[in-house]
């Protein structure tokens, strides 16, 4: 067929020959069933009670560390230690989390600390979104550092506790780890942080569009972060738990912050329409 009876964005199609009796591409993730699935599914459902939106990624990780080139990830991280010094010392202190939520309630109100600590206290939280363990791997301490000061992001970067806020440290996630670190890298150790935010961007776009203009003021806002702001994913928190959130900001190299008020935009997710 000529290409003049073929339409102006059909063109250049081509089919490709295979001897796969299974479905295959050139994409590692469209290649693992359980991931098509998950994308579908996070990417265009609307929220339930059946389902909270918080085990949408307690879903996805255990599927990515299976997809993931785990052995060239420690490859490139230990490429990079070997440029940058401070990446590397982050590595060999190797600091993990211990604290407890009657820990946090010491430090003085107002602080970094207190405000965690009130935030699990008033909700019923736990502190570990990630289970403490012994990491094995740089990518599996990466992982683990990420997972113990994510919701201190949502503080210090000005995102609220609701499914809206969630974008800004997200967002504030993807714009700046792609700063410090090698493209390769950041292309794979930053899946999660991508899928996971995009999921919340599609759902409220069709679903619950009200609220979208927050989503595009959340997304700007951790990208402002993300992009004005030092390596925070080596930030050591604990060292200024003491301080007022201001000033902690300002210790851990925290700019750009705008905070975002998104809990009334986020309340058409839990309406579970």
């Amino acid at each position: 067929m000529a290409d003049a009876d073929v339409p102006y964005l059909a063109r250049g199609i081509r089919n490709v020959e295979t001897v796969s009796s299974v479905l295959v591409s050139s994409s590692p993730y469209l290649n693992d069933p359980r991931l098509r699935d998950w994308v579908a599914t996070q990417f265009l459902r609307k929220s339930g009670k059946d389902r909270p939106t918080s085990a949408d990624t307690h879903a996805l990780y255990p599927i990515l560390f299976e997809v993931l080139p785990l052995d060239r990830i420690e490859e490139l991280f230990t490429q990079e230690r070997k440029r940058w010094p401070e990446l590397d010392a982050w590595f060999n202190a190797g600091f993990s989390s211990s604290f407890t939520i009657a820990d946090l309630l010491d430090y003085p109100e107002g602080s970094l600390g207190y405000t965690f600590g009130r935030y699990l206290k008033d909700n019923g939280f736990e502190i570990d979104i990630v289970p403490r363990f012994e990491p094995k791997s740089q990518f599996q301490y990466y992982s683990l550092r990420s997972g113990q000061t994510h919701d201190l992001e949502h503080i210090v970067c000005g995102g609220g506790f609701d499914i809206i806020g969630e974008l800004v440290p997200y967002w504030g996630r993807l714009s700046n780890v792609p700063r410090f670190l090698d493209p390769e890298l950041v292309q794979l150790i930053n899946v999660g942080q991508l899928l996971g935010a995009l999921r919340l961007v599609t759902r409220t776009g069709l679903h619950y569009h009200q609220s979208f203009p927050k989503v595009l003021e959340a997304m700007r806002a951790g990208m402002d972060v993300g992009e004005q702001s030092g390596p925070y994913f080596m930030a050591k928190y604990e060292d200024v738990f003491h301080l007022p959130i201001p000033e902690a900001r300002e210790a851990l190299g925290i700019r750009g912050v705008t905070e975002v008020d998104s809990a009334a935009e986020s309340l058409a997710w839990t309406e579970y329409s």
